[in-house]
């Protein structure tokens, strides 16, 4: 399946991020993680607008009160648009210098849930926690992973979706919105490495999003490719994307049938850029299913 992409006309992102569609609003909003930004586009006003920040925003969502809550490299935070206030919270402690909070999303509950990542890799370091609306945080467990990402929740609230992109595998948990609390991980799907599909690996689950239809789209990251997973863990739909290195989907525009994708081109090797200069774009795409409105956090 091939879709038809465009990018939007906003300046070039060292790692794009975390793409949240606004409903009420019509807007997009991302982070460029080590850009230290949060982004928005409107589209039926053109207006692009950041917010530079003192450290790396790996995750966030908007709040239901307005403004957002921050998952940042030092923890988390609440910020305001209009005024530009930070206001810094209780938060995990964790060494900085090798770990930070990842991808990250509000679940059906309102509640805010962000996985931490080891930087220098190769070692399980990384956890997932759950920022509860009384705005007090608690470590969910069994969620070790090197790089955590991939969150996601199922149409019905019951099951939570969680990948470790350096182990290639996405897990499931039972998911309890009452309390926020999950159950024992289980293997939903592993994506074999290094195989070659069309020239590049078939790439690492990195964000993802789920459709109306309750499967899961996954942007695989150095595969140049987006993955749609039936609700079994198969492939259904294996998509051709324009840049090496998609970071994360969300759906977006009026009917929630636009896919939005950002992308990435830090670190990666100049000859890749040369053949790639939209490397580090927001890519958007119509797709033939909707997606689902994204939660706001309720704190």
């Amino acid at each position: 399946m091939a879709l038809e992409w465009t990018t939007l006309p906003a300046t070039l992102d060292l790692l794009g991020e975390c793409p949240v569609w606004d409903h009420a609003t019509q807007t997009l909003y991302w982070t460029d993680i080590p850009g230290k930004a949060l982004k928005s586009w409107h589209p039926q006003s053109g207006e692009h607008r950041a917010w530079p920040m003192p450290d790396e925003v790996g995750s966030f969502a908007l709040r239901q009160q307005g403004g957002a809550i921050l998952a940042m490299r030092s923890g988390f935070a609440l910020f305001d648009f209009t005024t530009r206030e930070l206001k810094p919270l209780p938060s995990p402690d964790y060494d900085q210098t090798k770990m930070r909070f990842n991808d990250g999303r509000c679940g059906p509950d309102g509640r805010f849930y962000v996985g931490t990542m080891y930087e220098p890799r190769g070692r399980q370091e990384g956890r997932l926690y759950r920022l509860d609306t009384d705005l007090t945080w608690t470590e969910l467990p069994d969620t070790y992973a090197v790089v955590s990402n991939g969150l996601a929740f199922s149409r019905d609230g019951k099951t939570m979706y969680h990948s470790d992109s350096a182990g290639s595998i996405v897990n499931v948990h039972d998911f309890d919105a009452t309390t926020g609390n999950i159950g024992p991980r289980r293997t939903f799907a592993t994506v074999p490495r290094p195989v070659e599909v069309g020239g590049v690996k078939l790439g690492r689950p990195d964000g993802a999003a789920i459709d109306e239809q309750d499967y899961y789209w996954s942007a695989m990251y150095e595969g140049q490719r987006i993955v749609r997973f039936a609700p079994d863990g198969s492939i259904d739909r294996d998509i051709p994307f324009p840049i090496r290195c998609p970071t994360m989907i969300c759906f977006g525009g009026e009917h929630l049938d636009t896919l939005f994708v950002t992308t990435s081109r830090n670190g990666r090797p100049a000859a890749e850029l040369a053949l790639q200069p939209d490397a580090g774009k927001v890519f958007v795409a119509k797709v033939d299913v909707r997606g689902v409105d994204e939660p706001k956090f309720r704190g």
